[in-house]
């Protein structure tokens, strides 16, 4: 099935604002611009993905048109929801059968792991949903047709996304993924991340690496 994978990435000065007890604005700013260098390349290496970048972060948008990666401009700002709409509707036009809504804060993404979820064959409409490592939020969600349910990302949205499924009609299913279990927002998060890239040789690896220097 011909699937678009939407990246949403806020302006990095309102990025990852819970970790500034534990890095300056400008650590933090080079940690997020890792992870989503991170995050990117992994979904371009993948067999059969395309890929959009919804940011209003001029030096993501650099990034990914660099690599020849369709930009879209983020017009409300308003949140990961609104940006991952952007994409849906991008994905409505070109005619995608599916969309896969990833986040830029999971560097742990695995290939392997990847591939196992795009492989799901599910008859639309169709839902899989992937949790974070608490089972309370989503860290992504894989929708055939791409619109089969609104997302609604944020506290509490693993269930949110599960009801939303079923008022659809939609069949729904949990993938477990280990690489995208571990989004990054506070710095228990940042100790699991060191962690789970021990041994890796990734961008977000070598940043963690300088802040241990």
């Amino acid at each position: 099935m011909r699937t678009l994978a939407i990246l949403p990435v806020k302006r990095f000065e309102l990025a990852k604002t819970r970790l500034r007890e534990r890095l300056d604005p400008a650590r933090r700013r080079l940690l997020a611009e890792a992870m989503v260098t991170d995050v990117l390349d992994i979904l371009l290496l993948t067999p059969g993905l395309e890929t959009v970048v919804v940011t209003n972060e001029p030096s993501v948008a650099r990034l990914a048109a660099a690599r020849g990666v369709v930009v879209l401009a983020d017009p409300a700002e308003s949140g990961q929801s609104a940006a991952a709409s952007v994409g849906i509707a991008h994905a409505l036009e070109g005619s995608f059968e599916r969309a896969l809504l990833v986040p830029g804060d999971c560097p742990a993404l695995d290939a392997a792991e990847l591939r196992i979820l795009l492989d799901r064959v599910s008859v639309p409409p169709a839902v899989t949903i992937v949790a974070d490592r608490h089972g309370s939020g989503t860290n992504a969600l894989l929708l055939a047709p791409p619109d089969a349910i609104e997302p609604g990302f944020g506290p509490g949205s693993f269930a949110r996304h599960q009801a939303r499924a079923a008022a659809a009609g939609a069949a729904w299913h949990v993938e477990a993924a280990p690489g995208l279990l571990l989004d990054v927002d506070t710095a228990a998060d940042l100790a699991e991340l060191r962690l789970a890239l021990a041994g890796r040789r990734t961008h977000t690896a070598a940043v963690l690496a300088g802040d241990d220097g």
